[in-house]
């Protein structure tokens, strides 16, 4: 004789009572097509985060399938842009009508673009982490686009030090000469010994979240990223050939940064961009000459906004 399945979330109450902040599932896996403002939309490999708020302090608990099956109808038949998401939180809570208010999804995956070279017009592949968290709580939307991008800076300070220890070097070379000869100059500065000193330089890494405004419907991740590289000039680069090497020499060398420069540099770029309500930036050099970190941290400054 057939028996119904029990359901325990729906016919039994919690042991102890109280309203629970996020219930849900973490790191679920599963493709997703993303669109991005001024690209092909693109399948990326997502890991999802997806909660609503428990706001009944008697029920048992929240209804994850239903969460679940809601992600994998966008996965599978949608596209990930702003109308979507704000479509699928509405039916994380729908879903839990009487229980919760308020709902959060986050994709992390990492999205790769294109990137040409200096000089040589090769191209190659660039990997960029994204995140876009999307809130429903209590009928306020908010919708967040962060993402990372690797960059060169090249110490300030350290660049002087060297340019002294050329200069002196120079000096020591050519003191006893009457007038030095434009030839033997240039082959000197050619070697090893005329360049005695480089400047030390980093791999570094912006952390930038934004939060989109209305009008935004696809994701501006390649505008962005186009943002954030034109501003410091020396991303890290992908395909690279001699000229390109050089190229990246010479900007690193026009562009010296301490993580205070870079900052400054990013707010003021990111302050000229209209499409978004708020920023924060983190800036971090990997340090070359010590073992740890220079980080600078600066938001767009509005009241109620991000906080540094």
């Amino acid at each position: 004789m057939p028996t119904s399945m029990p359901d325990i979330a729906n016919h039994t109450t919690a042991q102890t009572e109280g309203t629970l902040d996020w219930v849900g599932m973490g790191n679920i896996e599963m493709p997703v097509m993303v669109a991005s403002k001024d690209e092909a939309e693109r399948m990326v490999s997502a890991h999802v985060d997806a909660f609503v708020n428990l706001k009944e302090p008697k029920a048992k608990g929240i209804h994850m399938s239903r969460l679940y099956l809601l992600l994998d109808e966008l996965s599978s038949n949608q596209v990930l842009n702003h109308q979507n998401l704000v479509t699928l939180l509405d039916g994380f809570i729908s879903s839990h009508q009487d229980l919760s208010d308020n709902a959060k999804v986050q994709f992390r995956f990492d999205y790769h673009l294109r990137r040409k070279s200096l000089i040589s017009g090769k191209s190659g592949w660039k990997a960029y982490p994204v995140v876009i968290t999307g809130r429903l709580n209590q009928g306020a939307l908010d919708i967040e686009l962060a993402i990372d991008v690797r960059y060169s800076s090249t110490c300030p300070c350290s660049a002087a030090l060297a340019r002294q220890l050329i200069q002196k070097a120079f000096v020591d070379k050519f003191s006893d000469n009457g007038e030095a000869n434009l030839a033997d100059i240039h082959e000197w500065l050619g070697t090893t010994e005329g360049i005695v000193a480089t400047p030390h330089s980093q791999r570094s890494v912006a952390e930038i979240k934004v939060k989109l405004n209305q009008k935004v419907n696809d994701f501006p991740i390649t505008d962005l990223v186009d943002t954030i590289e034109g501003a410091l000039q020396t991303p890290v680069q992908a395909a690279v050939k001699r000229e390109d090497e050089q190229e990246f020499a010479r900007l690193n060398g026009q562009n010296l940064m301490f993580c205070e420069d870079a900052a400054r540099r990013l707010q003021h770029a990111m302050n000229l961009e209209a499409g978004y309500d708020d920023f924060w930036l983190k800036i971090n050099h990997l340090e070359s000459l010590h073992a740890h970190d220079a980080v600078s941290v600066v938001t767009k400054g509005i009241a109620g906004g991000y906080q540094p």
